[in-house]
């Protein structure tokens, strides 16, 4: 589990595809790599990995078909910037939200405008994950915390002030598209919510419990 408060900056160094399509990748990461250890949860834009192996300058991480087909890792090239944050320890302060490392889907930077010190982003994504999204709402794009300002037909706006643009790769991505994470409170909410309607309508489909529960007008 993560913060969304990015610890710094790595680089892919290595990329390798098995014939089985997989990923293992390198990681040059901002922290010496003898602090981490085999088996160690790290978050790489968003995507939570495990540490496989460890050189005195890099980090190795391998990346299964289903991580590649839902996030922008399997895009990357060697070279390219990363956001790094190590897992939340129980000791640490809870400065952003709480990240699960699991990705929903991919967004695309649609627009970047610069105001006054900070920078309005917006970002299009689809109804299966804007349908999560909410204004002033909690939010992780390539794993870094960040609050809504606003919600479209098939985007969300978010204001980056300059400390979060100097410690992520926000503003200088080499590809326009990002991991998107939504508020898992979300989740198990709608899920809640589902399970008292079909509990409800398990007793008796009555033409008020169908008003009630907005299936007709």
């Amino acid at each position: 589990m993560f913060t969304g408060i990015i610890e710094g900056i790595g680089k892919i160094v290595e990329k390798k595809r098995s014939s089985h399509g997989d990923i293992t990748i390198s990681i040059k990461p901002p922290f010496p790599p003898k602090e981490c250890e085999i088996g160690e949860s790290i978050s790489v834009d968003g995507v939570c990995l495990t540490v496989t192996g460890i050189k005195e300058d890099s980090i190795f991480m391998d990346v299964s078909q289903e991580t590649i087909s839902r996030s922008t890792l399997g895009m990357l090239s060697v070279g390219d910037p990363v956001n790094i944050e190590r897992a939340l320890r129980l000791s640490d302060r809870l400065g952003g939200h709480l990240v699960l490392g699991h990705v929903d889907g991919i967004g695309r930077i649609a627009y970047r405008e610069k105001i006054k010190g900070s920078w309005l982003l917006r970002i299009e994504a689809g109804k299966e994950i804007l349908r999560y999204i909410v204004e002033k709402g909690s939010v992780a794009v390539d794993g870094i915390s960040l609050t809504v300002n606003r919600v479209g037909e098939n985007f969300f706006e978010l204001n980056i002030i300059p400390e979060t643009a100097r410690k992520t790769t926000l503003l200088n991505k080499p590809i326009e598209f990002v991991n998107i994470e939504v508020d898992i409170i979300g989740k198990y909410v709608e899920k809640f919510m589902n399970s008292i309607k079909l509990k409800n309508l398990d007793s008796g489909i009555t033409l008020e419990k169908l008003k009630k529960y907005g299936f007709i007008g």
